[in-house]
């Protein structure tokens, strides 16, 4: 229920900014009377798509912290919670990071690394991870979260998620603008948008956000690989990586909130996959084992 509740008053939040936003720069005056203004419906999408992208990049450390109920390490309190700082700082050291924020959090077995840039970034893990892996699977998992954040992931995902979303805004408007002119074609009186615009843009707005869904995860599963290789590089050798998969395939990985989902472990199958953001385990066991041949 809390992160139902975080999830919906961030979205409130980040809308009513961006309405705002809007208003101020005459982006939302789109329509004229002489028809679609494109340029201004391209800088509402832009304003709309980046803004929102952005603003939940921007504030994704301080969402996570809530809704997992993470707790940051200032000061280990044992040994494990001293071994997992150690680990982020040896890890990020190696990746030439600045030591990232480190937490830990009640759960079953997942971690996920977020943060709006590479200087200001967070590694949590669950509790469920380090009870059920041994100390190098689990050094394993911490270097692919350690990767994605010297790999940028979190910046390159929100770029793209800004593009498809500035993309799905300004292509449901102009079908929506094209639907309603016909339907209201021969009738000069009326101005301004009409019930088939709205109708058409509520459905282009949902189909063409399912595809872009499939995009960026698409995106997502190739970072995925990515960092499955700076662990291995960061670790010596893959196959601490491919056990920590290998032991992951044999649990059920903890949700996460969807700010952070991209960046934990989770895997769809069949047809779903296209929306998954994670590769199958078994494709990623396999991407690391050709690197040891």
């Amino acid at each position: 229920m809390k992160r139902v509740i975080l999830l919906i008053a961030t979205n409130l939040a980040i809308m009513l900014v961006l309405g705002i936003v809007t208003t101020l720069t005459g982006a939302n005056r789109f329509f004229t009377t002489g028809g679609l203004d494109l340029g201004k419906l391209l800088l509402f999408a832009a304003i709309m798509g980046f803004g929102g992208a952005f603003m939940s990049l921007w504030m994704s450390k301080t969402i996570a912290k809530w809704s997992t109920g993470a707790r940051v390490i200032e000061a280990p309190q044992n040994s494990t919670e001293f071994w997992l700082v150690e680990t982020v700082r040896r890890f990020a050291e190696k990746s030439g990071l600045p030591m990232p924020e480190v937490a830990i959090y009640e759960g079953e077995p997942n971690a996920f690394a977020t943060g709006a840039s590479r200087s200001s970034s967070l590694v949590a893990v669950s509790t469920g991870l380090l009870q059920t892996m041994t100390r190098e699977e689990a050094e394993a998992v911490i270097a692919h979260e350690v990767a994605h954040i010297a790999n940028g992931d979190m910046v390159t995902l929100t770029l793209i998620q800004g593009v498809v979303n500035t993309f799905v805004f300004f292509l449901a408007r102009v079908v929506g603008y094209l639907v309603d002119s016909f339907l209201r074609r021969g009738d000069s009186e009326s101005s301004g948008p009409g019930i088939g615009y709205m109708v058409t843009v509520v459905v282009c707005d949902i189909v063409f956000g399912i595809l872009a869904s499939i995009v960026v995860m698409w995106f997502s599963r190739q970072r995925e690989f990515r960092a499955d290789a700076g662990a291995a590089q960061l670790m010596g050798t893959p196959q601490p990586m491919m056990n920590a998969l290998r032991r992951l395939g044999g649990m059920e990985a903890g949700e996460l909130p969807q700010n952070v989902a991209t960046a934990g472990i989770n895997g769809r199958p069949g047809w779903m996959a296209l929306f998954s953001s994670h590769p199958p385990l078994e494709e990623r066991i396999a991407a690391l084992a050709s690197r040891t041949r």
